[in-house]
């Protein structure tokens, strides 16, 4: 009879005890870092714009002749503020003539500043530092100032180049005129504008790496070809940047036109949108569709520039996003 002896059984390995994971910590710093910069916001941008949109949507309802304490009552209005801005031809005549002024004002200057900023990467230019500066001191002026310095230069009476054309006996032209005050008004925007766009187009233009305009050169390529085959493109989010800047400026037109009015009479009080919601807001009192016409040409700034985004963001940010 034979008798078996138990088989040693080898101890479990013990079960891995997986190591605890400190616990974050939440700590209000960021909170702390965010409440300065989150209060200006609520309060000088969120709440105006709020109450802009609260006020488009209310009227005055006035019952007699308006005299008395319950003789003026603030009432719900609805959209016909809406409908009557939209529908007001002063409003829609201030909506063109800005377009043009756009057409006329965005294009000459993002031209301008391109080609100021091609020039100073050029490595033949001289004096970069003064050329900069020169260029780009105009844009330190107040748009009023501004306004107020070129409203001098086109007044006949004062004006030094009226002077000069008239000893030298050539043909003046009424700047302020009827025909031409769109290109007056914009002469300043100009003058101001070129600056700072050539400034954020020539730092683009510094980050371009050398060893691609030397290649180029060994491939015999000229100074200008490297410009419009290499510079131009890869600069292209700088340009669609700055035309943005650019083309919101130009709807907001305001400072210019009502700065040089005081000067001659072809200006109206409604030359642009601005001025219009300015005059029903401070010279009608008609705050109510001075601030429908607000949102409305809020609306419209925020789908330009989202509409345009959309349109270019494919082609020109194609290389960041590969």
């Amino acid at each position: 009879m034979t008798t078996t002896e138990p088989r040693a059984t080898t101890p479990a390995p013990p079960a891995s005890v997986e190591p605890r994971r400190p616990r974050r910590r939440r700590t209000l710093a960021p909170y702390v870092y965010l409440a300065p910069a989150m209060t200006l916001f609520t309060l000088f941008l969120a709440l105006p714009i709020g109450y802009a949109v609260y006020l488009s949507l209310r009227t005055v309802k006035v019952s007699g002749l308006g005299l008395g304490s319950g003789a003026r009552q603030e009432v719900w209005a609805g959209f016909s503020n809406y409908s009557r801005a939209l529908g007001d031809p002063e409003f829609l005549a201030s909506v063109g003539r800005v377009a043009l002024y756009g057409l006329v004002l965005v294009p000459t200057m993002l031209g301008l500043a391109l080609l100021f900023a091609l020039l100073l990467d050029a490595k033949r230019t001289g004096v970069k530092g003064f050329s900069r500066v020169s260029i780009f001191l105009p844009y330190a002026v107040p748009s009023v100032i501004a306004s107020l310095l070129w409203g001098f230069l086109y007044l006949p009476r004062v004006s030094p180049f009226e002077y000069v054309a008239e000893s030298l006996g050539l043909p003046t032209a009424d700047v302020l005129s009827s025909n031409v005050i769109l290109f007056a008004i914009a002469n300043i925007g100009l003058w101001g504008g070129v600056g700072f766009n050539m400034i954020v187009i020539y730092t683009a233009l510094k980050a371009i790496p050398q060893e691609l305009y030397e290649a180029a050169r060994l491939d015999g390529a000229t100074e200008r070809g490297i410009a419009w085959r290499i510079k131009i493109p890869i600069v292209a989010p700088s340009l669609i940047l700055t035309f943005l800047f650019s083309m919101i400026a130009t709807l907001q037109v305001f400072a210019e036109p009502t700065t040089l009015r005081p000067l001659t009479n072809t200006i109206s009080t409604t030359w642009s949108p601005l001025m219009k919601v300015y005059r029903d807001a401070f010279t009608r009192d008609d705050i109510y569709s001075a601030a429908a016409t607000s949102v409305v040409i809020a609306l419209a700034t925020f789908v330009l520039s989202f509409g345009f985004l959309r349109l270019v963001q494919r082609r020109a940010f194609a290389q960041e996003n590969g």
